[in-house]
């Protein structure tokens, strides 16, 4: 097979489980696809990040100079992709429209480019994150592109069987077009032990001999109410260390701080991520909603004990490896970490679970079911052409 890949998320800079999932999966995906011909698919924003590409494959550099470009790209890069003469596109980042002719392969990462505009800008305004028409626009213009996308794909992929379920109820279409294939684990994940080494991490942020971890833009309220709840004396010195890849926060994080009870950490670099899921008592995660929810996962594999919401496809990623509350109830969120806080028992349950259940995922098994994919999409293609 020819086939071609739109990777501009590895020449943007950007963060972020799009990201995660590109620049995992394309290394191992072009380590499989030695008898095949591939084409990268990128622009000029920033430095590429994959370097010493094989033989099999090339790489397309378009040119970008203002975010115009991106919708240039995105509404021409098919005409690249004729002259490339592929067999099959994929469009990993929820949209894209391949050639004429040409089999098409979107993967979708949950279900919220199609669900209707107004529940998505209601669910947007709600939370405080629409603060410019720039944001609204940029809600149309995703969900117009994403619709267009899915309905004209030969194949769908996410990456969990509820949002493959959520996909095929907003969007109408059949479960048999969609293929749930899990995201795996990057290879740098591993716990840290070296006391050194987390000493430093920890005086570097100053961070206190105790404490929980948790993503700021994942539901932080439910969290720190939970939080309010647990006896005073076991909050005395500990504190939920939040993180994020954005300054802004829900104003609710700014008061656990003004109050004692957290620290916030804006992009902490990776290194010091894993070092901080290696100290923490716990990881909670009471995310509103989740395509997949690979912090979960990560946390795991770091050794931190799991505490996470029961929405969305949580419950399916983390197995019998977390304890789970509704992302709105603050008192049996309140209930787990009094149990992870002051039973090791508990901790070492959960952490034992956490190992085994990880070791389950890897991007060589993604890398696998995305060519097994691109094959099944072509065929289908092939079939209509001899109908």
């Amino acid at each position: 097979m020819r086939i071609g890949i739109d990777v501009r998320y590895l020449s943007h800079g950007l963060l972020g489980g799009v990201h995660t999932y590109v620049r995992h999966f394309v290394p191992e995906l072009l380590s499989l696809a030695s008898d095949h011909q591939v084409f990268l698919y990128a622009d000029t924003k920033r430095p590429f990040e994959l370097s010493g590409l094989p033989a099999h494959v090339t790489l397309r550099r378009m040119t970008w100079t203002s975010p115009l470009s991106s919708v240039y790209h995105d509404l021409f890069m098919r005409r690249q992709m004729r002259r490339d003469q592929i067999d099959v596109a994929h469009f990993p980042a929820n949209y894209g429209l391949a050639p004429k002719g040409v089999s098409s392969v979107v993967t979708l990462h949950d279900e919220i480019n199609l669900l209707p505009l107004s529940e998505v800008l209601g669910r947007e305004f709600f939370r405080g994150n629409v603060k410019s028409f720039r944001t609204a626009a940029m809600r149309f213009y995703l969900h117009a592109w994403s619709t267009a996308a899915v309905q004209r794909a030969d194949r769908i992929l996410t990456v969990s069987k509820h949002a493959a379920d959520q996909i095929s109820r907003h969007s109408g279409i059949d479960a048999s077009r969609i293929t749930a294939i899990p995201h795996g684990l990057s290879h740098d994940l591993r716990r840290i032990t070296d006391q050194l080494a987390l000493g430093a991490v920890r005086t570097r942020h100053d961070l206190p001999a105790r404490f929980v971890v948790a993503d700021a833009l994942k539901n932080p309220a439910v969290l720190v109410r939970a939080w309010r709840l647990l006896p005073e004396q076991l909050r005395l010195n500990r504190r939920i260390v939040f993180f994020s890849r954005r300054p802004d926060v829900l104003p609710i994080v700014h008061e656990a701080i003004a109050a004692g009870d957290a620290r916030l950490l804006i992009r902490p670099d990776r290194p010091d991520l894993i070092a901080l899921y290696s100290m923490a008592d716990a990881f909670v995660f009471p995310s509103w909603i989740e395509g997949f929810g690979i912090p979960v996962l990560e946390a795991m594999t770091c050794g931190a004990p799991v505490i996470a919401s029961n929405r969305g496809s949580i419950p399916e990623i983390a197995g019998d490896a977390a304890l789970f509350a509704d992302a709105e109830d603050e008192r049996t969120l309140a209930e787990h970490l009094l149990a992870v806080l002051e039973r090791p028992a508990v901790r070492r349950e959960l952490q034992a679970r956490g190992y085994a259940r990880a070791k389950e995922f890897s991007w060589a098994k993604t890398a696998r079911g995305i060519l097994d994919a691109y094959q099944v999409a072509a065929d289908r293609r092939a079939l209509a052409r001899a109908a």
